[in-house]
């Protein structure tokens, strides 16, 4: 995978930022709503380890289950073969190419994880938490999901029911199941909510959650009898586990549960669990529930983001409304499209993508606001002090407005990205910082105060050029989570490195400290930042 960023600690017993994402379901390749949620979570702990953290980063993939053999057998290949083609021909080369920096990548079907579940499932069964029953209802195996009443819609003849999520028919299912005793965990999961407010977010996430508890938790079915692509069950072998039930202890078995003790203690419980609203209900009520049962710790926070959105549904590969990330960095590049989603769509939301409100902010924001800043910084610099950055001597008024604003950007980015994960408005933070920083050198016009050869005039130029570059220096380290090859690009135009160290040892800490980038280094014009569009591919 991708390269990560050194992972600095602040103690040696500190325990791990952890954030995960869901594992992806591998039935095709990826599409824009998955890659939404994983830089979402590069994002956070990007920004987590700028903050000095250390850090842990889990995503991954979910293998088993009837989709995935019924894939597989049309596509005339063995369910672990086609396993094994998509992750390694589609969904690891994409977080590559997004420079997706996480830390692991569990596989479902990965032996590490196979005998973990066991475990997890068998300590289950013998403390009489497991049980064995029939089932006999609706399943959509779409979303490998038995179906409430309330979850279906009317087909096109009297008997035909659909699943309002994939619009398809579902299948009645009568089999012989083992059942977890969920409904014994209702009041648990209450008072826990209760007692932990931000356990779900956003506030309209936890509501839901709230009034499907409230009326009554119905025990699980967690094994299937018909088919066998899936985890044995250890006790009975006739029956392989539901697949949602393995795929949730990922979470856990990456951790080191049951396989190393100290990294387990190390990073569990998860800091924030990143889900499609979609699949909140098994991470909020089911995930908890069989970790009370266990006796483990709960994750600290679930946090569900809303749906990418294509003609008023949800973007999904089943409603052919699935667009490929490749085809938007193709022509937006990558850090464009790493910053579009979680600028333009407030996280919780749901949100509508927009190939013209694509183009409009990647010209506004990216290539006007911050890309020409920093080419007319430095060509400033080459033109009148010869590439070497001038000090300055006379700071005034304007400069400590730029201070100021500096200061006020961080606390904001900090608290919104770090904490909220209100991702939008921690962007729109650092640019507003860097819109007063071109409006500082269209007030101070340094283009006119170069024509004042005396010495005063040149002393207010280095400062001019020196105030530029040196919020340019800022803005590098607080858009490095969110745009790390461009931020990259831009430190090594300032000329930081020599003096600086490496961009991925700034701290979100330090970052307001006027006066860090000294003068003297070499500032380069180097390539566009955000080179100007060509026209929209056709389609």
């Amino acid at each position: 995978m991708a390269a990560t960023a050194d992972h600095s600690t602040t103690g040696a017993n500190a325990p791990a930022y952890y954030v995960s994402t869901p594992i992806y379901y591998v039935n095709d390749r990826p599409h824009l709503g998955h890659a939404y949620t994983t830089v979402a979570g590069d994002v956070l702990t990007r920004w987590h380890r700028q903050r000095g953290e250390k850090v842990w980063y889990l995503t991954g993939t979910d293998e088993h289950g009837q989709k995935i053999m019924r894939t597989a057998e049309a596509n005339g290949v063995t369910p672990q073969e086609w396993c094994d083609k998509l992750v390694e021909e589609a969904w690891k080369p994409l977080w590559e190419h997004l420079e997706i920096a996480n830390d692991d990548f569990i596989r479902t079907t990965q032996q590490r994880h196979t005998d973990r579940v066991q475990e997890f499932v068998q300590d289950l069964y013998d403390k009489g938490e497991i049980y064995k029953g029939g089932y006999s209802g609706p399943y959509c195996v779409g979303c490998e999901e038995f179906k409430l009443p309330a979850e279906l819609l009317d087909g096109a003849t009297a008997d035909e029911k659909l699943c309002s999520v994939h619009k398809k028919p579902v299948e009645w299912l009568e089999e012989e199941n083992y059942f977890f005793r969920l409904s014994a965990y209702g009041p648990k999961l209450l008072e826990f909510y209760a007692a932990n407010p931000d356990f779900i977010q956003p506030a309209s996430a936890r509501n839901e959650v709230l009034r499907f508890v409230e009326q009554d938790l119905k025990d699980l079915s967690i094994s299937r009898s018909t088919f066998n692509w899936g985890v044995p069950l250890p006790w009975d072998e006739k029956h392989v586990l539901y697949v949602w039930v393995d795929a949730l202890q990922n979470y856990i078995t990456a951790a080191g549960y049951g396989s190393d003790p100290e990294r387990f203690a190390e990073l569990w419980p998860a800091s924030v669990h990143l889900v499609g609203k979609d699949i909140l209900r098994f991470h909020a009520v089911i995930w908890p529930a069989m970790l009370m049962a266990a006796g483990l710790p709960l994750p600290k926070r679930v946090v569900a983001n809303g749906w990418l959105m294509v003609g008023g549904e949800k973007m999904s590969k089943s409603n052919l409304t699935g667009i490929a990330p490749t085809d938007l960095t193709s022509h937006f590049g990558v850090d464009a499209y790493r910053y579009y989603f979680l600028r333009a769509i407030p996280f919780g939301t749901d949100g509508s993508f927009s190939w013209e409100d694509f183009s409009a902010r990647y010209t506004s924001e990216l290539a006007n606001d911050f890309g020409n800043l920093a080419s007319r910084a430095a060509a400033m610099v080459g033109k009148y002090f010869g590439g070497v950055l001038p000090a300055a001597t006379a700071d005034g008024e304007a400069e400590q407005a730029l201070k100021d604003g500096l200061a006020k950007a961080v606390e904001a980015a900090d608290w919104k990205i770090g904490e909220e994960l209100d991702f939008a408005g921690g962007l729109a933070a650092i640019f507003e910082f860097v819109k007063q920083v071109n409006g500082y050198i269209t007030e101070q016009e340094p283009w006119k105060v170069a024509k004042d050869e005396s010495e005063e005039g040149r002393a207010r130029l280095a400062t001019i050029l020196y105030a530029a570059a040196e919020s340019l220096r800022a803005t590098a380290v607080l858009l490095n989570p969110v745009m790390p090859s461009t931020a990259e690009k831009l430190w090594a135009s300032l000329g930081a490195e020599a003096e600086l160290g490496a961009l991925s040892a700034q701290t979100v800490a330090t970052v307001a400290d006027w006066g860090r980038l000294p003068a003297g280094v070499t500032v380069t014009k180097g390539e566009i930042l955000f080179p100007r569009l060509e026209e929209k591919p056709a389609a």
